[in-house]
């Protein structure tokens, strides 16, 4: 159920219409960052809408973008923010861009990146992408080829780094895996920081491991369990170590909504199906991950009605535009407004915006708007 004043909005707007809370945002970062004893970055890539960033800047240490884009959005949007640039197939451009005080870290992908970097002859701060062959049980996805370096190709880096000393080698980036819950990922954590200390022959070493915090959208009220995960790093941390994650979706999944009003109700080969506004090229979330996004209903309707088992689609021409399969109902009627939850990460942003040219939803914000800096 969304929060009465998601309710209120989404109800009162035009639809279909993004709706985010910002101090319900804000409340889980706290929570976060109290709960986690590491530097902790956000990724923007789930949602960098501006409020968004700027309701997560009391609570985290800095942003990693993936772009020229996400970097220049960032910059624009808090100028004083740490920011790190990671992502393979970075262009000439991008890796100038990241250089100087512009960027914090530079996340270096393969040795032909390095070289590029190296190239421009500017100072930067770099950590090495390693994509290692360890075992992450459990991973809804893992990071393979495109992404990071093997134990050759690393040692190539720090060749290229020893002849290029404007370029600084801070330590390691390992994100591997994504959907994993606290013990998994700790065990990710432990390999990673083995493997990393044994590079750096037991010097302080500085490792981001990325994200990849369980989300489960079966059962929104399921969190991931970041008190044992703070724990459990605590303990694998070595005196004077600096270590890093950066979460997205876990961060702001459950803060967004999107809303929108049912058009037809019908029955098919006697399946039961509820035609909403909008669709997937909005809420790309649901056909992407295979899963029937949750939804609360906001009874205001007074046209025909369905119940028992419904699935709900949208308005392209295509079978795969899907939000919820045979999911049971008391009512849906023409004219209500369903109210898709955990929609405030990989939704918008992610979608196929232009398919067939429908109007883009409204976005609204409920809470406090910070003034960004």
């Amino acid at each position: 159920m969304p929060p009465e004043a998601v309710r209120e909005r989404a109800l009162a707007s035009t639809l279909p219409a993004y709706v985010y809370d910002l101090d319900g945002l804000g409340a889980h970062a706290a929570a976060i960052r109290a709960a986690v004893p590491a530097e902790l970055y956000y990724a923007a890539k789930a949602n960098p809408e501006a409020p968004i960033l700027a309701a997560l800047a009391p609570h985290v240490d800095g942003y990693e973008v993936s772009s020229g884009g996400e970097l220049a959005h960032v910059r624009e949007t808090l100028p004083k923010a740490r920011v790190a640039f990671g992502g393979p197939g970075k262009t000439e451009e991008e890796l100038s861009s990241a250089t100087g005080p512009a960027v914090h870290r530079i996340h270096v992908e393969s040795p032909g990146e390095l070289r590029r970097l190296a190239a421009l002859r500017r100072e930067a701060d770099v950590l090495l992408r390693v994509n290692l062959p360890l075992a992450a049980d459990g991973a809804a996805l893992r990071m393979s080829g495109p992404f990071g370096m093997d134990a050759e190709a690393l040692g190539t880096c720090l060749d290229l780094l020893a002849r290029a000393p404007w370029l600084r080698p801070r330590g390691m980036h390992a994100h591997l895996a994504s959907g994993l819950e606290a013990g998994p990922l700790l065990e990710v954590a432990a390999q990673v920081l083995g493997w990393a200390r044994s590079w750096f022959d037991g010097e302080a070493v500085e490792v981001n491991l990325g994200g990849g915090m369980a989300v489960d959208y079966r059962d929104p009220g399921r969190r991931f369990d970041w008190a044992a995960y703070g724990t459990g790093l605590a303990a694998l941390r070595r005196p004077g170590e600096v270590l890093r994650v950066e979460p997205g979706r876990a961060v702001t999944a459950y803060s967004g909504w999107y809303a929108t009003d049912v058009l037809d109700v019908k029955h098919n080969h006697g399946s039961a199906y509820a035609v909403l506004r909008g669709g997937t090229h909005h809420l790309r979330t649901p056909v992407a991950k295979g899963h029937d996004q949750p939804f609360t209903v906001l009874p205001v309707g007074t046209g025909p009605a369905l119940s028992g088992p419904v699935t709900l689609v949208g308005q392209l021409c295509t079978p795969k535009d899907v939000l919820a399969r045979q999911v049971p109902v008391d009512r849906l009627a023409v004219g209500d407004v369903v109210a898709f939850a955990m929609a405030g990460a990989y939704a918008w942003n992610i979608s196929h915006h232009d398919f067939l040219m429908h109007p883009k939803p409204a976005v609204h914000y409920v809470g406090e708007l910070r003034r960004p800096s």
